[in-house]
């Protein structure tokens, strides 16, 4: 991703050409890299939390605030963006959808795949969290 920002860069300014597959190609991988690292950012504890009245809490607090926020919240919400997201999905595998620019890059279809996959991979992270919480954030 960042050879192809810097390739677009270089022939940008320094060649005053444009390469519409390699801005799409940079644009997709962003794309995939940011929607495939939720998972992984949930199992590593990197998400952003509010902690405004944890500090007063017991310890034990944590713990049973997180499996009730991944059950009562995460798991509706993924599942949610995974199923509602299907059709759109289905559409865009059956037009073999592309790019929006003319001579662009192909395979958007395979971009927008990874966002219900990310949702059930999110899912499952959740899961594994709840069975074995001990084991989160290292």
């Amino acid at each position: 991703m960042t050879g192809a920002v810097l390739g677009i860069v270089i022939l940008r300014f320094g060649f005053d050409t444009g390469f519409i597959q390699l801005q799409n190609l940079a644009a997709y991988a962003f794309a995939v890299l940011l929607i495939m690292s939720l998972p992984y950012c949930l199992r590593r504890s990197g998400h952003v939390r509010v902690e405004v009245l944890s500090e007063r809490l017991p310890a034990g607090y944590l713990p049973i605030a997180d499996s009730v926020a991944l059950l009562l919240f995460m798991v509706p919400v993924f599942g949610l963006l995974a199923w509602a997201w299907m059709p759109d999905l289905l559409y865009s595998w059956s037009i073999r959808e592309g790019s929006v620019e003319t001579g662009g890059l192909g395979g958007v279809f395979l971009v927008k795949t990874t966002i219900p996959l990310s949702g059930v991979f999110m899912i499952l992270q959740g899961i594994a969290l709840l069975l074995d919480p001990e084991d989160a954030g290292t």
